[in-house]
Order: structure tokens, then C-alpha cells, then sequence
């Protein structure tokens, strides 16, 4: 693949599939800076990977699947460190209509303990919990993941009952 076309499709594809990128990344990390910078990895890698991409899968597909795997391999590498991190003060700002600053500190909170719990999930569940937040399709989880339907079906209830757990202030072995 020439240069040129190559960095053409990927910059059309990062317009598409880019928040995917995001989204793995923060919920793999603690702090807005290790975000950015597991973000930037991503993108490294799924440049590298570019033309090794067969079309075997949708493009979406691809880029979670580049996505995941990377953040999974930066959570394995980069444990010691991460174990004296704190955790993200801030939270993303959710943009709502309507909604008085109560009720936006609210569901500031209710973002914040997701992730807090998500965090507290074994790396495969997470992969899945962000792909189901992502509104993908049984069939589209099981591509990315390798893994079958219905597994999907039996895997993703176990953490949402898990995530469940957390978020009433259980805790949840990884």
C-alpha cells in the first residue's frame, strides 16, 4: 500500500472509529494524561498494523480489536507504576440540556463510580463492558474478542451482575 493512500484510509478511518480509541483508553487508565498517551499507543499500533489489515473484518471491528489489545498489553507492562497512580479526579464533562448542576454533579458521580468500577473488572470483562457500551452487536463483540455468541451472551451478564456488585460498593477480585 503506497504511503500516501495508506495514511488517506487511515485518517478516514480515525474520523469514523476514532472515539472507540478513546473510549478504551480511558477506561484502561487512570489519569487524563496516561489516557492521552495509551491513546497515542493505540494509534501507533493500528498504523503499524494497517497494511496487514485483510478485510477479513469490519473496519470497526479492526480498530477495537488493535484497541483492546493494546490496552491490555500497556495495563500488563506498565503495572507497577499504575499501582501508585491515583485515581482521575476530574471527570469528563457530560453535556446536558436541561439539567441543573445538581443533578449534572449527580450523573458526574454516577460516570466516575462506573469507571471506578469498570477499573476493578478482569481485562477481558472490561473489553466487553466497553463494548457493550458501545451499543455493538453480540456478533460484533464476538469478532473482536475471538470469542462465540453465545459466550459473549454468558460472559457479558456475568459482568454486568459484577459491575452491578461494584457500583453498590462491593469489590470484585482481578
Amino acid at each position: 500500500m503506497q504511503d500516501e493512500t495508506q495514511k488517506s484510509l487511515f485518517m478516514n478511518w480515525l474520523d469514523e472509529h476514532g472515539s472507540s480509541v478513546m473510549k478504551v483508553a480511558r477506561a484502561y487508565t487512570l489519569t487524563s494524561e496516561e489516557s492521552q498517551d495509551l491513546a497515542q499507543e493505540i494509534l501507533l499500533q493500528a498504523w503499524q498494523s494497517l497494511p496487514k489489515f485483510e478485510h477479513k473484518s469490519s473496519v470497526a471491528t479492526w480498530f477495537y480489536r488493535v484497541a483492546l489489545q493494546t490496552a491490555m498489553n500497556w495495563k500488563r507492562k506498565d503495572k507497577p507504576r499504575r499501582a501508585r497512580q491515583k485515581p482521575l479526579l476530574e471527570v469528563q464533562t457530560l453535556v446536558t440540556e436541561g439539567c441543573d448542576s445538581a443533578e449534572q454533579a449527580q450523573q458526574r458521580d454516577t460516570v466516575e463510580r462506573l469507571y471506578q468500577a469498570i477499573h476493578q473488572l478482569p481485562k477481558a470483562d472490561t473489553a466487553l463492558v466497553l463494548l457493550y457500551l458501545d451499543e455493538l452487536s453480540y456478533r460484533e463483540m464476538a469478532d473482536v474478542l475471538g470469542i462465540s455468541e453465545s459466550n459473549v451472551g454468558v460472559k457479558l451478564n456475568r459482568a454486568k451482575k459484577a459491575l452491578n456488585e461494584l457500583m453498590k460498593g462491593g469489590s470484585h477480585g482481578s
